[in-house]
């Protein structure tokens, strides 16, 4: 079954300390930095109504990532069985997109301060989404 294939333009970048897959934690919450998000100027009204404190959710192309790969152990751990990556948060899969929930820190223009990020320094940008709040009148 092939599909037509799809264009996904990035919207920005991620800027971190972390350089390489091997130095990244697995998730956010294990010890990762906070990051920068660069984005393209031409998206920067795109940002209007975000604030310092809000959660996002950062959905990005992990581009590193290896796209023929369909099986995989857990967290890298080879010593638990291995189980298809759609049941896995693995970076290796057929279309490798990241979701990053992370809180925003800081606004400069066209930059987001967030954090904790786990992801690589040029990670691509694909979007970014609020994290809506359920309420009982909603």
């Amino acid at each position: 079954m092939l599909e037509p294939s799809y264009t996904i333009k990035p919207i920005g970048v991620i800027r971190s300390d972390l350089a390489t897959r091997e130095n990244a934690p697995h998730q956010g919450h294990e010890g990762a930095p906070d990051a920068w998000l660069d984005l393209h100027p031409t998206f920067a009204e795109g940002l209007k109504g975000i604030a310092v404190g809000n959660e996002i959710i950062v959905i990005t192309w992990l581009h590193k990532a290896r796209r023929d790969i369909l099986k995989v152990h857990p967290r890298r751990d080879t010593s638990r069985p291995q189980a298809g990556v759609f049941a896995t948060r693995s970076p290796d899969r057929p279309n490798p997109l990241g979701l990053h929930r992370v809180t925003v820190l800081d606004i400069q223009e066209n930059r987001l301060k967030v954090g904790p990020m786990e992801a690589i320094d040029g990670t691509p940008i694909i979007d970014i989404k609020s994290v809506l709040r359920h309420s009982p009148d909603a």
